[in-house]
C-alpha cells in the first residue's frame, strides 16, 4: 500500500479516464485486464478512482508480462471478495515467436487470506518453488500453475482439502509429496510433460478422481494403487517409459480411454489388451527404446476481450495488433478470436495470388463498429514486390474482397499487414498483382496502369448507362523461345453486362518489335477466358492499329488480353502452356533427421531458391539425403508424404490420411512438419533402410482443367521418394555374441586383493540368476530408468557390468552390491556374493603366507594382488 501512495501523484492525472472504464469493467464485479498492454496501469488507476468497487471485485485477469505487476500485486491481498484469480504469462514472444515467461516468481505472504478465492491460475510464468501463501488458500478449488519451472511440490501439499482440478504440466517435477493423496475430492490431476520418476501409492487414495494425466514423463512404472480409482474415466500414460502396466486397471467400472501409446511396453496383460478403448501404438512386443509420440499443436487458440465505449489497443501472443478509437463500439462488446491454418476449402486464391499469413477469425461476425478498427497482421516476406502489393482480404459473409492496406517493415525480416474495418470476419494477407481501379461513369474516363504507364484503356463518353467499377492488372512475362510476348493484360468490372460503346486498349507491342520492322502477319492478339483455361486468337475479329510502339484495339467486354509475335501456329496451346507455367513453383523435398535422435524425422516442401538457405540453417542439428529433384506445384496444392520399408508413424494423427501426412504447399509459408517415426523390425542385429514418398493429392480449383488432368491416375501422383535409415541398436559395451554364452566383456576384476574380487564369470553367474528382480536391483544399485529400460537378457547384464565399470575403484563396491541385493529381497544372491568374497580372501591369505609376506609388507614391497583371481576362477 505504501508503494500505491507513492505513485498516486504520478496517476491521478491518468485517473481522470478511470470513471468511465471502472463503469464497465467493473460491471459484474469482473475484471478483465489481461489482452491490454498496460492492464496494470489500468487497475492502479481504478484503485485510485473507484477503490470502494474494486474492493468488491470477484473475478480478476491480469498479464505477468506487464511491468507493473509487482506493484499491483501489493494490493490483491486487499481484494477479500477475490473468487477467481488468473495472473498469467504468455502474452508477449520473443524474437523467435516462442512464448514469453510471465515475471511472476512469487506472491505476498498475505495472500494466504483470501478465503473466498476458489480459483487461481498462474500458468506460463517463472515460479521454481509454489507460493507458500496457497497452502492457506482454504477455499481453493482449482489450481493451475502449468508452463513454470517447479522442480517439487510441498511436503504438505494435501492441505488443500477442498481442491478438485489442479494441473502442473510442463513444469520440471521429478516426485510428488505423499500427501497429494489427501486431495480427497480432487476430480481432474495432470502432470503431464514433467521429469517424474516415480508415483507414491498415495495417488490411489484419489477416490473422486476422473481424469488422470502423467503423460510425457519419466515412469517405467505406476503403483497397483490405481485401481482403486473407481471413478476414473480416462488415464493418459503415453510417451513415458513403462515396461508394463498392472493388470487391475482393466477392471475399474468407469475406464472409457487409456492411452499408451509410445512406451517401452513388451508385456502388456491380456486383460488390457483387449480393452475397447486402448490406445497401443508405439509399443510393438520386443521394442528396445521408447518411441516418443508426436504432440501436434493445435490448429488454432481462442481469446476473449472486451471492447468498451472508450476504445482500447490490445496486442495478441501471435503479434496481431487491434486498435479500437474511443467511440468504436457504443455497448462493451466481447471480441474472440482464433487463427487457422491454411486450408484450399477456406482460403480462397485468386490467379497469382499468394498466401503470406494464416487466417484469422474475429467474432461476432458481421459486428458493426460506429469508427474504423484498425488491425495489424504480420506476414511472410514476399520474394519480390515487383509488380505485386500485399493486400489483406477479407469475407463479407458471401464473397472475398480486398482491403485498403498499407505495408509496413518494421525490421529486415519483419513486415506487417495495417488495414481498417468496420466489420469483424476472415482475414488473410496475400500478395497479388498490382492492381489499378476506376469508376466509370456516363461521361467516359481513362485507366492507366502503374505497373507500365504505357498500357491505358480509354472508356469514350456513352459507354455505360449507370457507373461501373474496373480494374486492371499487368503481368510481364517471358515466352517460349521463338516467340515474344506483351505483357499480359487482365480486364474485370463489377457488371455482367457488356459496354454499350468499344473500349479502345493500348497495349505495347513485343519486345524487339516496332512499328517499323512489324510483320503483322506474325501478330497475334490472344483473349483468355477469366479462368485461364481457353486462349483464342482474335486478331481477325477486331481492328488492329499500331503506332511506333504500340497495338490499339477496341473490345466491349473484359478478359484478359495478349499480344504475341511468333511464326508457330497453334499460338493457344502455347499461350495456355506459358500461362500454365506462371503459376507453378519448382519445389524441392528435403527429409532429414536429428543428429542426436534419428527417429525425429523433419520433412519440408522448399521454393528451389530456398533450399540452400533452408539447409544450412539445419546443418548442424540435422542429417539426411541430398534434397529431391526438382518438381512442380500449385500455390494451394495438396500433397502427401509415406512411410514405407519398414517405417511408419503414429496413425492415428490429426493430419494422417490413410497412413499419409497430408500437407497443403503454400511458396511463402513453412511446409514442414517434424515427427518421430518408428519401425516394427527388429533393429537390435540390423538398421532398418526405409524411405519416405511424397505424393501429390488435391488441385486446387482455379487450376487448368489440363494441368489437373495431368495430376489425375496412379501414375501421376507420384513425386519423389527420399531414403530414411534407422540405425542399429547400439549394443552396451562388452556385448559380442561369442564366449560366455552369446556374450563376452572386457576383463574386469570388481573389488580388491585384500577384500576379494568377483570377476566378469562371477557377475555373468549372478545375472542369470536375478530373473524379475532384474529392475528393482538396478534401482538400488542407483542406476536410472533410462539405463534398465533394455532388452531384458541382454539388459541384465548391461547393466550388472555398468554399474560395475563405474565403480571398480571404488573400495567398497561389493559392500554395495551385498546391500543391494539384500535391499532388493534377493538375500540368496547376496550369500553367494559373500561366500566368493569369503572364498576370495582365504586365497589371499594363503598366497600371503606362501610367499612368506606380512600382511602389513603388502604395500612396502608393491607387491599387489591383481592377479591372483583364483576365488572368481574357481566359481565360474
Amino acid at each position: 500500500m505504501a508503494e500505491l501512495l507513492g505513485l498516486r501523484d504520478k496517476l491521478k492525472e491518468r485517473a481522470l479516464g478511470a470513471p468511465a472504464l471502472a463503469a464497465f469493467c467493473l460491471a459484474d464485479n469482473r475484471l478483465n485486464l489481461d489482452v491490454y498492454l498496460d492492464g496494470c496501469r489500468r487497475f492502479l488507476q481504478l484503485f485510485e478512482g473507484r477503490r470502494g468497487e474494486v474492493l468488491q471485485v470477484e473475478f480478476l485477469r491480469l498479464s505477468s508480462n506487464d511491468r507493473l505487476l509487482g506493484t499491483t500485486l501489493d494490493i490483491l491481498p486487499h481484494l477479500k471478495h477475490l473468487k477467481s484469480l488468473v495472473i498469467k504469462g504468455g502474452h508477449a514472444r520473443d524474437e523467435f515467436g516462442s512464448c514469453q515467461h510471465g515475471s511472476l516468481t512469487s506472491l505476498p505472504a498475505d495472500m494466504g487470506n483470501l478465503r473466498c478465492l476458489t480459483h487461481l491460475d498462474l500458468t506460463f510464468n517463472s515460479l521454481s518453488t509454489l507460493p507458500s501463501c496457497i497452502l492457506h488458500l482454504s477455499s481453493l478449488r482449482v489450481l493451475l500453475v502449468s508452463h513454470n519451472r517447479l522442480v517439487v511440490l510441498p511436503e504438505d501439499f494435501g492441505c488443500l482439502s477442498k481442491l478438485t482440478f489442479f494441473s502442473a504440466m510442463k513444469n520440471q517435477l521429478k516426485d510428488l509429496p505423499r500427501s497429494i493423496g489427501d486431495l480427497a475430492v480432487l476430480q481432474d490431476l495432470d502432470l503431464s510433460e514433467n521429469a517424474l520418476e516415480f508415483i507414491p501409492e498415495e495417488v490411489g487414495n484419489l477416490h473422486n478422481c476422473t481424469e488422470l494425466d502423467l503423460s510425457g514423463n519419466c515412469l517405467s512404472s505406476i503403483p497397483d494403487s490405481l485401481a482403486n480409482l473407481k471413478c476414473l474415466r480416462r488415464l493418459h500414460l503415453h510417451s513415458n517409459l513403462l515396461v508394463t502396466v498392472p493388470a487391475s486397471l482393466a477392471r475399474l467400472p468407469n475406464l472409457s480411454r487409456l492411452d499408451l501409446q509410445n512406451n517401452c511396453l513388451r508385456a502388456v496383460p491380456p486383460e488390457i489388451q483387449t480393452l475397447p478403448f486402448v490406445r497401443l501404438r508405439g509399443n510393438p512386443l520386443g521394442e528396445t527404446e521408447p518411441s516418443p509420440q508426436t504432440l501436434l499443436p493445435r490448429t488454432f487458440i481462442t481469446v476473449i476481450f472486451t471492447v468498451t465505449s472508450e476504445g482500447c489497443k490490445v496486442i495478441l501472443a501471435c503479434g496481431i495488433h487491434f486498435y479500437f478509437p474511443p467511440g468504436a463500439a457504443s455497448d462493451p462488446l466481447q471480441i474472440y478470436f482464433r487463427t487457422l491454418a491454411p486450408d484450399p476449402q477456406c482460403v480462397k486464391l485468386q490467379h497469382h495470388d499468394v498466401l503470406l499469413s494464416r487466417v484469422l477469425e474475429l467474432q461476432p461476425h458481421g459486428a458493426k463498429f460506429q469508427q474504423e478498427v484498425q488491425i495489424s497482421m504480420p506476414y511472410a516476406s514476399p520474394q519480390t514486390l515487383h509488380q505485386r502489393e500485399v493486400v489483406v482480404r477479407t469475407f463479407s459473409g458471401q464473397s472475398w474482397s480486398d482491403l485498403r492496406t498499407r505495408v509496413e517493415q518494421k525490421r529486415k525480416s519483419k513486415h506487417v499487414a495495417h488495414c481498417s474495418v468496420l466489420h469483424f470476419s476472415w482475414f488473410l494477407v496475400v500478395s497479388r498483382l498490382v492492381q489499378n481501379e476506376c469508376k466509370v461513369p456516363i461521361e467516359g474516363t481513362l485507366l492507366f496502369s502503374s505497373v507500365d504507364p504505357n498500357i491505358k484503356v480509354t472508356f469514350p463518353p456513352g459507354v455505360t448507362e449507370q457507373t461501373r467499377t474496373v480494374k486492371m492488372q499487368v503481368c510481364e512475362i517471358t515466352a517460349d523461345a521463338g516467340c515474344r510476348a506483351s505483357p499480359l493484360l487482365c480486364l474485370s468490372q463489377d457488371s455482367l453486362m457488356d459496354f454499350l460503346r468499344p473500349v479502345r486498349i493500348q497495349l505495347p507491342l513485343p519486345p524487339g518489335v516496332t512499328g517499323i520492322n512489324l510483320d503483322q502477319s506474325r501478330l497475334h492478339l490472344l483473349h483468355g477466358d477469366l479462368q485461364g483455361q481457353t486462349w483464342d486468337d482474335i486478331t481477325s475479329q477486331v481492328v488492329l492499329e499500331f503506332t511506333h510502339l504500340y497495338a490499339v484495339f477496341e473490345v466491349t467486354h473484359f478478359s484478359w488480353y495478349w499480344l504475341w509475335y511468333t511464326t508457330k501456329t497453334y499460338i493457344g496451346g502455347i499461350a495456355k502452356k506459358v500461362y500454365e507455367r506462371l503459376r507453378m513453383y519448382q519445389v524441392n523435398f528435403i527429409a532429414l533427421q536429428r543428429k542426436k535422435d534419428p527417429e525425429q524425422v523433419l520433412l519440408q516442401c522448399v521454393p528451389k531458391h530456398k533450399v540452400d538457405p533452408v539447409l544450412k540453417k539445419l546443418q548442424d542439428r540435422y542429417r539426411g539425403p541430398e534434397p529431391s529433384d526438382m518438381v512442380e506445384m500449385f500455390e494451394g496444392e495438396q500433397f502427401f508424404a509415406a512411410f514405407e520399408g519398414g517405417i511408419s508413424i503414429v496413425m492415428d494423427r490429426p493430419d494422417c490420411v490413410d497412413g499419409r501426412l497430408s500437407f497443403t504447399f503454400y511458396s511463402h509459408l513453412k511446409n514442414m512438419k517434424e515427427i518421430y517415426v518408428t519401425s516394427s523390425v527388429d533393429r537390435k542385429d540390423q538398421a532398418v533402410k526405409g524411405q519416405v514418398s511424397f505424393y501429390r493429392g488435391a488441385v486446387p480449383e482455379s487450376i487448368p482443367e489440363e494441368a489437373s488432368r495431368r495430376r489425375r491416375g496412379p501414375d501421376s501422383l507420384w513425386l519423389v521418394t527420399l531414403p530414411i535409415k534407422l540405425p542399429r541398436l547400439k549394443p552396451r559395451w562388452g556385448e559380442n555374441p561369442g564366449a560366455l554364452n552369446g556374450f563376452s566383456f572386457p576383463p574386469l576384476n570388481l573389488g580388491n586383493a585384500e577384500t576379494g574380487y568377483l570377476t566378469q564369470a562371477n557377475l555373468l553367474s549372478i545375472a542369470r540368476r536375478m530373473g524379475a528382480d532384474w529392475q528393482t536391483i538396478g534401482l538400488n544399485l542407483g542406476l536410472t530408468y533410462q539405463q534398465i529400460e533394455r532388452d531384458l537378457d541382454k539388459q541384465i547384464l548391461d547393466m550388472l557390468f555398468s554399474w560395475a565399470q563405474q565403480n571398480s575403484e571404488d573400495p567398497d563396491c561389493v559392500s554395495k552390491l551385498i546391500t543391494a541385493m539384500k535391499e532388493s529381497g534377493r538375500q540368496d544372491i547376496a550369500d553367494e556374493v559373500e561366500t566368493i568374497i569369503e572364498l576370495g580372501r582365504q586365497k589371499y591369505r594363503e598366497s600371503i603366507r606362501r610367499v612368506g609376506l606380512e600382511q602389513d609388507s603388502t604395500q612396502r614391497t608393491g607387491f599387489h594382488m591383481r592377479s591372483l583371481c583364483v576365488a572368481g576362477e574357481a566359481m565360474s
